[in-house]
């Protein structure tokens, strides 16, 4: 039995433990989660009334330490909570069989739980508010763009139609002149090409006109699957389809609609390896339809991640792509009032995510 100083010792030791854990905690950041657990579990172990005979384990679903080899007999164990849900647990376990815990030592366990849930709440807190933060960022960033791609549009175009238009002319002007004609030909279709970038400039502004009506998106979603299935045999890419319900409505302009689905689609083949799969779903809530399109590529950088729906952006080799495609989709679902996110997948690959509100 323990004497009257020896149960002071181990009273003043709980409390050196929770004065050092709490000291860990204060200053610990969301880089150094392992770093914090490890000291909080060496610490924890020297609390206890046999150190040397005792081990610490700290599990939650991202992190975990074990100071050494737990015995799955002789041990206690606190619940890590995190918003009051289960997040993972921490255990203390002796190596002696013959030896027990003290009561005290239960409640010092249950603390320091608490005080490691407090700090994931913390972290994931702060990293919640880095990523808003990294969202508003990118708006501003797409929303200034906009603006002057508007603009860089609108003074195009004029000059474009009148290329267009004048060369037209003196095609007619001079047919019998094979090399004049041909040198006109690489004008008009340089015209038309420039246009037709200038034309996509505008849904990245969403400035092109738009006829809302209301719409079923799953007939658009198997017309453009249709009208793929060659390229998905082409590039040796399989895909499933998952759709909740056979019509989902939405108010919203069809042929725009289309182009959101088609470029998505398109993007995925080309980043899915030979016999990889693109996962195309839809679904929808009370107020949404959501449409998500998951290929088996590569995955994005940091870096691409922060710029995928600039105008011009690519990933793709030089001469592969315009970099227009996902800025037009970009456009063309913020002037539906919807939002578009792209994110890594847990193992591989790219999900695109498209929310647009039924009316």
């Amino acid at each position: 039995m323990n004497t009257t100083d020896d149960a002071l010792k181990e009273r003043i030791k709980e409390l050196t433990c929770l004065y050092e854990v709490s000291s860990i905690i204060v200053n610990a950041g969301v880089s150094q989660v392992q770093e914090t657990f490890n000291a909080i579990a060496i610490s924890l172990k020297k609390a206890f009334q046999f150190p040397q005979q005792t081990e610490i384990s700290i599990k939650t679903v991202h992190y975990n330490f074990e100071t050494g080899s737990i015995n799955d007999v002789i041990n206690l164990t606190s619940e890590i909570k995190v918003f009051n849900k289960e997040n993972g647990f921490i255990t203390a376990s002796l190596k002696d069989d013959r030896s027990s815990f003290l009561i005290e030592e239960r409640q010092l366990l249950e603390s320091v739980a608490q005080k490691i849930g407090n700090l994931l709440e913390r972290i994931e807190i702060q990293q919640n508010e880095t990523s808003l933060k990294r969202q508003m960022e990118r708006a501003d960033r797409l929303s200034i763009l906009g603006e002057l791609t508007a603009g860089i549009a609108h003074e195009l175009n004029t000059p474009l139609a009148n290329i267009l238009g004048f060369a037209e002319l003196m095609q007619d002007d001079f047919k019998k002149d094979q090399t004049v004609s041909a040198d006109l030909e690489k004008i008009v279709s340089n015209a038309i090409f420039s246009r037709e970038v200038v034309k996509k400039l505008m849904f990245f502004a969403c400035e092109m006109p738009q006829e809302m009506i209301k719409a079923n998106i799953v007939p658009s979603i198997k017309n453009a699957i249709t009208l793929l299935d060659a390229t998905f045999r082409k590039e040796q890419v399989k895909y499933i389809v998952k759709i909740d319900e056979e019509e989902m409505l939405l108010k919203a302009d069809n042929i725009q609609l289309t182009q959101i689905i088609f470029n998505l689609i398109i993007n995925a083949i080309y980043f899915t390896p030979k016999d990889g799969l693109v996962t195309i779903e839809a679904k929808q809530t009370d107020k949404d339809i959501i449409l998500k399109i998951s290929d088996e590529g590569s995955g994005l950088s940091p870096q691409a991640m922060d710029k995928i729906f600039q105008p011009f952006f690519t990933t793709k080799p030089t001469g592969e792509g315009s970099g227009l495609g996902l800025s037009v989709v970009h456009g063309i679902v913020a002037s539906h009032n919807g939002s578009i996110n792209a994110v890594n997948n847990k193992k591989k690959g790219a999900t695109f995510t498209v929310e647009l509100p039924k009316s």
